[in-house]
């Protein structure tokens, strides 16, 4: 599998580039993170293989990806929220947790949470497998700390999905979810679009690792990366989330919101990219519903202009209808919802080529 030093991402891979335009980009970052507070923290439901779950979301603040400290992908801002210096104690991470168990003891005070969650979840904006980020100290603690819930995911890059830190977690008794951001089972469009240095394989080979330790695999993809048209972008998420299915349980498909910080940004404001339509999630959703795997798609940012959206006039009717379908796997809700911008999608979807994007805002 890939060794995790910038230099050996970037040689021979035509990255080069990429990264350095990120870096510039990245270094405009003027805000500062306390390490003793979470990025984020919040309940939600989600469904998984064992059912649908009250989940608290865990987003840890740590030193940050150390893809994006070299440049990274072209859509992600996350590391702008990273703690600066790149690590994180053991105690001010410990601290973190327990922020977010008063968060949701809070909750449930206020009549807002169904008791403690069944499923934690818990991101860095990297990965929580890298040790550089979580140290191994910490990551067993975070294990005892939650034994007492059923399930529990953690997100982490292949490179550092090995079976003995993910046995920290099953040799608890809990559910252990690897989710891996894997954007595309299409090569090429990691490497070009997302510049994400990484093979379709060392995906399968992290899958593997997840299985010897008992894990389940929850693949992350894209919707839209930027220098794809929106047709290009649907057809792509077609055929990834099909091929994902073969080895992930459950396939979560992200559409693109432009985030600070990042070469997306960029060319929004250049008038260079539209964030994928509403619609387009909706056809994935319906076309891939009978894949093997749990297909789910959470748009941040929905309707707004720097998130996935349509017209303004139906963008919650079908973010609606996305959750729906979430949490029931039921595609004909998409049937329920109609708009006249349809056919304005239809046309986008259409006519749009990549050399002449975005055809409409």
């Amino acid at each position: 599998m890939s060794k995790p030093t910038p230099d050996v991402y970037e040689q021979g891979r035509g990255m080069d580039a990429h990264n350095k335009v990120m870096r510039e980009i990245r270094a405009q970052k003027d805000k500062t993170y306390d390490p003793h507070e979470p990025t984020r923290v919040w309940i939600d439901e989600d469904r998984t293989p064992g059912g649908v779950y009250q989940s608290l979301t865990i987003i840890l603040n740590t030193g940050g990806c150390r893809w994006a400290r070299a440049g990274g992908c072209t859509m992600c801002g996350y590391v702008a929220e990273s703690v600066e210096g790149g690590s994180v104690a053991h105690d001010a991470l410990m601290d973190q947790i327990q922020a977010c168990l008063d968060h949701e003891r809070e909750q449930i005070e206020a009549g807002e949470a169904d008791g403690k969650s069944g499923l934690i979840k818990i991101y860095t904006s990297g990965s929580f497998l890298d040790e550089r980020e979580v140290g191994a100290e910490t990551r067993r603690a975070i294990a005892e700390t939650f034994a007492d819930r059923e399930r529990i995911v953690v997100e982490s890059l292949p490179d550092f999905v090995d079976r003995p830190k993910i046995e920290d977690f099953t040799e608890q008794g809990l559910e252990t979810d690897v989710a891996i951001g894997l954007e595309t089972a299409t090569d090429r469009v990691r490497h070009d679009c997302v510049n994400k240095y990484f093979d379709f394989e060392d995906y399968v080979a992290a899958s593997e690792q997840a299985e010897q330790a008992g894990a389940g695999i929850k693949a992350y993809l894209l919707m839209k990366p930027p220098f794809l048209s929106e047709s290009e972008a649907v057809e792509d998420m077609k055929s990834s989330v099909r091929r994902c299915a073969e080895y992930a349980h459950t396939v979560s498909m992200n559409p693109t919101n432009v985030q600070r910080y990042t070469m997306v940004d960029q060319l929004y404001f250049r008038d260079g990219y539209r964030p994928p339509w509403l619609w387009s999630v909706a056809e994935v959703l319906e076309s891939t519903a009978d894949a093997d795997a749990i297909v789910v798609s959470d748009p941040v940012g929905h309707g707004s202009d720097r998130g996935p959206h349509n017209c303004g006039e139906c963008d919650d009717r079908v973010q609606k209808a996305i959750k729906d379908f979430d949490l029931r796997q039921d595609p004909s809700v998409f049937g329920e919802v109609t708009c006249e911008c349809e056919a304005t999608w239809e046309a986008v979807v259409e006519r749009e080529k990549s050399f002449s994007l975005p055809l409409a805002r």
